[in-house]
């Protein structure tokens, strides 16, 4: 049985924002660009890997969440609580650089760890975290 990821999903909280990070500054190319009664989902995935996308999605729009529970969604996006994902590159140095250029949110500067990557860390614009990292 051979099973792959195709989707992960990042809320978004400032539609061109996100796409200005993740096509412009990360480099992916967009691959869907779908509006619904003003709100926006873009898909948005690494060139060379049509497989694998990350859709970008309004937060909270479910019908069936409280405004309270919108709030706390909210906020725990903005704390960079609430989704992260982690990405691989054979370059962490040069996309560093390239993400710090464009004035992306830096966490943590390229690091080895004890557990056998280098790897940094980032916020995109809604705050959710993006670790990259690179085999040793």
């Amino acid at each position: 049985m051979d099973i792959k990821i195709q989707y992960a999903f990042l809320p978004h909280t400032d539609a061109d924002a996100a796409l200005a990070f993740y096509r412009d500054a990360l480099g992916f190319e967009v691959r869907k660009d779908v509006g619904y009664e003003g709100m926006r989902w873009i898909t948005v995935g690494p060139v060379g890997q049509p497989e694998t996308s990350i859709v970008l999605h309004p937060p909270a729009v479910d019908p069936g969440i409280t405004e309270a529970e919108r709030q706390t969604i909210l906020e725990l996006i903005a704390k960079g609580s609430y989704a992260s994902v982690t990405l691989s590159t054979d370059d962490l140095d040069g996309l560093f650089e390239t993400l710090q250029a464009s004035g992306a949110d830096v966490l943590q500067e390229p690091t080895d760890q004890p557990y056998g990557v280098r790897d940094c860390a980032f916020r995109d614009p809604a705050g959710n975290i993006l670790r990259i990292d690179q085999r040793v």
